[in-house]
C-alpha cells in the first residue's frame, strides 16, 4: 500500500549559474541559442507568449510539477523565486483549467521572477497584460484550479517535450522557449560567439544581393546533382 503523499515535496539546495553566465545568454535570440545548443533545445511550439510584446527574457529555472488542474506547486515556488528566476510550471499539458492568474503571476514579478512558462493554460489576460511580466503557455481559459496538491518543486520536470532542471537557464522571445541545461552553459556561451559572428557574416551577404548559398553553388559543381528534365 502506497503511502499518502505529501502536499508539496520541495528540493532547496539546487545549482545555480552565476550572474555572469546568465547575462552571457541575455538578448541572444532563441533562435541563435538553440544553433549554439546544436540546433535542439526548444519547447514544443504550442508554448507562446500569451501578451504580444511581452516575451523576452532570460533567467535561472524553478520548477514545478502541479499535476492537472492544481496549482499549489507553483504557490509553494513563490518563496524560492530569486531575483532573475524564471517560474517553470509543469501540468502534464493539462489546458481545462488555467495554473496561474494575473494576481499570483504578479507575485511572482513582486519575488523578482523575471518570467512564467508552463504547458498548461492561463487566465486573466487583461490583468497579465497589466502585470507586465512575460507569460508563456499554450492555452487560455477562465476556469480555475484547485489548491490540494500534490506537487513538487525543484525537481526535474517535462514541459512540451523538454526536460528542465532546475538551475537550467531559460531564454524567451516571440519564437517560443529554449533551455540551456546547467552542465551545458559555459559551451553554450563559447559557441553563441561563433554563430553571433556567422550570422552576422550571412546577413551582410544576404543583403549584399546573395541569392544562392556556396554550398548549393558547390553542390551542383559536385556531380552529386542528378538533373532530369
Amino acid at each position: 500500500m502506497l503511502e499518502d503523499a505529501p502536499l508539496v515535496t520541495v528540493r532547496r539546495n539546487t545549482p545555480r549559474p552565476s550572474a555572469e553566465q546568465v547575462a552571457a545568454i541575455a538578448g541572444a535570440p532563441t533562435g541563435f541559442v538553440v544553433d549554439a545548443l546544436g540546433g535542439r533545445g526548444a519547447m514544443g511550439p504550442a508554448v507562446k507568449p500569451v501578451i504580444a510584446g511581452q516575451s523576452d527574457f532570460c533567467g535561472v529555472a524553478v520548477t514545478c510539477h502541479t499535476g492537472p488542474a492544481d496549482n499549489l506547486a507553483l504557490l509553494a515556488a513563490l518563496p524560492l523565486l530569486q531575483p532573475g528566476d524564471v517560474a517553470v510550471v509543469a501540468t502534464d499539458g493539462y489546458v481545462q483549467t488555467a495554473v496561474v492568474g494575473d494576481l499570483v503571476l504578479q507575485m511572482a514579478k513582486n519575488r523578482g521572477a523575471a518570467a512564467l512558462v508552463t504547458d498548461g493554460a492561463v487566465r486573466d489576460t487583461p490583468g497579465i497584460r497589466h502585470v507586465g511580466l512575460p507569460c508563456f503557455a499554450t492555452a487560455v481559459t477562465p476556469n480555475s484550479p484547485a489548491k490540494n496538491g500534490p506537487g513538487v518543486v525543484n525537481e526535474p520536470v517535462v514541459l512540451a517535450g523538454l526536460t528542465v532542471a532546475a538551475g537550467d537557464i531559460v531564454v524567451g522571445d516571440v519564437d517560443g522557449v529554449v533551455v540551456v541545461p546547467h552542465a551545458r552553459i559555459d559551451a553554450v556561451i563559447a559557441k553563441l560567439h561563433d554563430v553571433r559572428r556567422a550570422e552576422a557574416e550571412m546577413l551582410a551577404k544576404v543583403e549584399g544581393g546573395l541569392g544562392v548559398p556556396a554550398y548549393i553553388e558547390d553542390m551542383y559543381a559536385s556531380g552529386k546533382v542528378r538533373e532530369i528534365g
